[in-house]
């Protein structure tokens, strides 16, 4: 039985379409999982919001904390790592990840940049060979196969990969980058554009990119139908 891990790392606390300046990427986002459920309403999920709840930057402490073998960690260490092992615990929990984001100045909102430095675990999502100082990193969430899913909004248009404005589109290849290095190399991305030119634009942008999480939810149940859903009580 699939397991989602739902995050949103918007600023806008409210769901465009419903609430005036609402968020573009939130409604993506709480499309894919309603559509899931609706499906397979059995399936679990764990709901996230790092829009509105930030996860801590790493300090000082964390990276000494981090850096230090487990059995040789002081009580202290234990604290400051203690927000990161959840994070940590959740993700290796799932089989999809989805992420709803908005594309800030070129690249992710610091919300979400501060989740990905607090998952990124020496010797728990990314082992250290050191006998091999070439290609030391060995990614971590390798025991079975899981998805991310990456819906984003942004203000531009023409920023998919190929297209003209690509160059200034630092958001889904740091995602994929990092989700890669420690094992999630199942990435999908669904965007919708044009927030700031608006009008038919954005409204055909919308509805594309709805079509589009719809036919993404088919296809990843249909690659999914093996891991049985539990028959109602």
């Amino acid at each position: 039985m699939p397991h989602i891990l739902h995050m949103d790392a918007s600023a806008r606390p409210g769901i465009a379409g419903t609430d005036h300046h609402g968020s573009h990427s939130r409604q993506l986002s709480h499309h894919f999982v309603s559509q899931w459920q609706s499906r397979r309403a059995c399936d679990t999920v764990t709901y996230r919001d790092i829009g509105q709840h930030p996860p801590s930057f790493i300090s000082h402490d964390w990276i000494a904390s981090a850096f230090t073998p487990e059995a040789q960690r002081k009580p202290w260490m234990k604290e400051a790592l203690k927000e990161s092992d959840q994070l940590v615990d959740e993700l290796i929990a799932s089989d999809i990840l989805v992420i709803g984001t908005p594309l800030y100045n070129f690249g992710m909102p610091a919300a979400l940049k501060a989740w990905v430095d607090q998952i990124i675990r020496a010797e728990r999502t990314v082992g250290i060979d050191r006998n091999n100082p070439l290609d030391p990193y060995i990614p971590g969430l390798t025991d079975r196969e899981r998805h991310a899913v990456i819906l984003t909004a942004r203000g531009g248009v023409n920023m998919a990969p190929g297209q003209a404005m690509a160059h200034m589109n630092h958001l889904e290849p740091n995602l994929v980058s990092a989700l890669g290095f420690i094992g999630i190399t199942r990435i999908h991305t669904i965007a919708i554009e044009g927030q700031e030119i608006g009008g038919d634009v954005l409204a055909q942008s919308i509805a594309q990119a709805r079509q589009n999480v719809e036919r993404l939810v088919r296809e990843l149940q249909a690659a999914m139908q093996d891991m049985p859903t539990p028959e109602p009580v």
